[in-house]
C-alpha cells in the first residue's frame, strides 16, 4: 500500500555553494541533503524506508512491553515546497 507523506524542501546558499534539505514533520528524524532537489529527494526517499525499519523495530521492543506503541500511520496526502530562482 502506498502512502504519502509531506516533504519540506529548503534551498540554501553557504559560501556561494547551493545546496537543498529535506525535513518532513511526517517522519521523525528525516533530514536529507543534496546539491539538486531531486537528489535531495532520492536520498529523503531512502531514508524514510530506513527510519520506518528503525520506528518498527523500536516500536516492536516497546510492545513486548507495553501495548500503547504502535507505529503511526502515514498521512495519505502532502505538501511539497519547491524553490526556484526566478
Amino acid at each position: 500500500m502506498e502512502r504519502m507523506i509531506d516533504i519540506k524542501i529548503e534551498r540554501h546558499v553557504e559560501n556561494g555553494e547551493i545546496y537543498y534539505l529535506a525535513t518532513s514533520d511526517d517522519v521523525q528524524g528525516l533530514i536529507a541533503q543534496g546539491s539538486t532537489v531531486e537528489e535531495t529527494l532520492a536520498i529523503a526517499k531512502e531514508l524514510v524506508y530506513e527510519l520506518i525499519e528503525v520506528r518498527k523495530e523500536i516500536d516492536s521492543e516497546n510492545f513486548r512491553h507495553s501495548n500503547n506503541v504502535r507505529l503511526a500511520d502515514i498521512p495519505n496526502s502532502f505538501h511539497q515546497h519547491l524553490f526556484i530562482e526566478a
